[in-house]
């Protein structure tokens, strides 16, 4: 936990904040903070700073807080992401966070389980919990946004331009596919919308649809990756062609 993530509802009238549970644990039993110290925080949603310890006892973490930079910037990034193994996306999820996506979309596929939808990992709760793991690691106060579809084809139909829009490059990573990432336009593209299929890979109806909805497909490499491999590996090359395009020669 790099960052204590503040909650509205942990502030106090007077401003200082109060919060008990995993996180007064964490500062007492982990960073084992004492009154005078500082550490690091962000309110979700805003900005991060600093709190200084006032009172840290077995369950109660008061602290004085001063707010004043903005989280880490977006990475510009969506996902659009069949629904993988529970554990996987126990992995999955606080990784988007972590990166800066914006916005998951969970859908079926062919090669989803129908196990999957009824598991506790699709939780409201359960899912808020792992994005703000990823948050506190990555000192980040931004939630991203989670929306489930169980229909695949009514989604990329009639609600990909609307949730998505129509301004994003669209790209699916495809195993048939030859031509690598950095061939098909993302370096000049503010924003991108990642179709990432389950571990078995879109079936071809499904590559079909979405080729017909604008996604490139492209190549990984020769290897087949886990989805929760797949995912961090995409973001990470993504950031990094990225980079590479904002060097001045």
């Amino acid at each position: 936990m790099n960052l204590l993530l503040l909650q509205d509802s942990d502030f106090l009238p007077d401003g200082t904040v109060q919060m008990t549970g995993r996180r007064a644990q964490h500062a007492r039993e982990v960073l084992r903070a004492e009154p005078g110290e500082t550490l690091r925080v962000g309110r979700l949603g805003g900005l991060v700073g600093t709190g200084e310890v006032l009172e840290n006892t077995p369950g109660l973490l008061h602290l004085r807080v001063s707010l004043t930079d903005p989280p880490p910037p977006r990475a510009g990034v969506d996902l659009l992401l069949a629904i993988p193994r529970p554990k996987a996306l126990k992995r999955v999820l606080p990784a988007a966070a972590q990166l800066g996506v914006d916005r998951v979309v969970l859908v079926n596929a062919a090669r989803v389980e129908k196990s999957y939808f009824d598991s506790k990992v699709l939780a409201p709760g359960f899912v808020e919990e792992l994005l703000l793991q990823g948050l506190e690691q990555a000192r980040d106060t931004r939630l991203p946004e989670v929306l489930i579809r169980e229909r695949f084809r009514p989604f990329v139909e009639d609600e990909l331009d609307a949730v998505f829009g129509t301004e994003a490059l669209r790209l699916l990573p495809h195993p048939p596919a030859t031509q690598p990432l950095h061939r098909v336009g993302v370096q000049q593209a503010p924003r991108v919308v990642m179709a990432v299929g389950p571990d078995g890979g879109w079936v071809p109806f499904e590559a079909e649809l979405l080729e017909a909805h604008g996604f490139r497909p492209f190549s990984l490499g020769p290897r087949i990756l886990r989805v929760e491999t797949a995912v961090p590996v995409l973001l990470g090359q993504l950031a990094l062609l990225r980079e590479d395009a904002a060097r001045p020669a």
